[in-house]
């Protein structure tokens, strides 16, 4: 069974969140705290993590961002509605995906899923893309450049390979939004810029003049054909 790691301090929440994820079919272990949430990352390998930014003492970003230094486990975060910087900050550490506070219980659902589904979709496939110096297997869910590994989130990858399988194409940031996300709910664009600066960081020379995914101003991304 798929388990799902809530962390949650407001007990009300974490409940009707553990109650609508049960009756989707997830196993389900809530924490109150960060400190509780890193533990049972390592303990327990859930499949997906439902991050609250707003926990007492150490927030979700900087649990968020000790997960990431040693976990690709998928990360669904939890913010207030007015928290547009935390959720950027958040999308720039790793984070897959957001759902503003106050949400529907069924469409955190929803986003689990996409999450999960995107995930999945890329292990099972087989492809092989190759574009430049950037070689990414779908089948191992690996990416490296210049023949050395890179890390990248779920959401990361799947954003990653759809721009390299058609180098030149330019994408909008909605066209992402929908090959990424996969789920027909009100999505953030500003989370594309977010995912694709996390990407350049981590596979550009020189993030601040891209070489491998460039901007098209007013239009959104392109994967560089040469």
């Amino acid at each position: 069974m798929t388990t799902v790691l809530v962390v949650e301090d407001e007990i009300e929440i974490a409940r009707v969140v553990r109650d609508y994820l049960r009756n989707a079919g997830f196993e389900v272990i809530v924490v109150g705290d960060g400190g509780s949430a890193v533990a049972s990352v390592r303990s327990a390998k859930p499949d997906l993590l439902v991050l609250d930014l707003g926990l007492p003492g150490r927030d979700g970003l900087d649990v968020a961002r000790e997960i990431r230094r040693w976990s690709d486990t998928p990360i669904v975060m939890l913010t207030a509605r007015g928290d547009e910087t935390d959720r950027i900050v958040g999308l720039e550490i790793g984070a897959d995906d957001y759902v503003v506070k106050p949400f529907s219980p069924k469409e955190l659902v929803a986003r689990v899923r996409a999450v999960l589904r995107r995930t999945r979709t890329a292990a099972r496939g087989d492809e092989v893309v190759r574009a430049g110096d950037v070689e990414i297997d779908t089948a191992k869910m690996s990416v490296s450049v210049g023949g050395t590994h890179v890390d990248l989130t779920p959401t990361e990858f799947q954003l990653l390979a759809t721009l390299a399988r058609e180098p030149g194409r330019v994408f909008t940031r909605s066209q992402l939004l929908d090959a990424v996300h996969g789920v027909a709910i009100e999505s953030y664009e500003r989370a594309i810029d977010a995912h694709v600066k996390n990407i350049r960081r981590k596979i550009e020379p020189e993030p601040g003049s891209p070489r491998y995914v460039v901007t098209v101003h007013g239009v959104g991304y392109r994967f560089a054909d040469a």
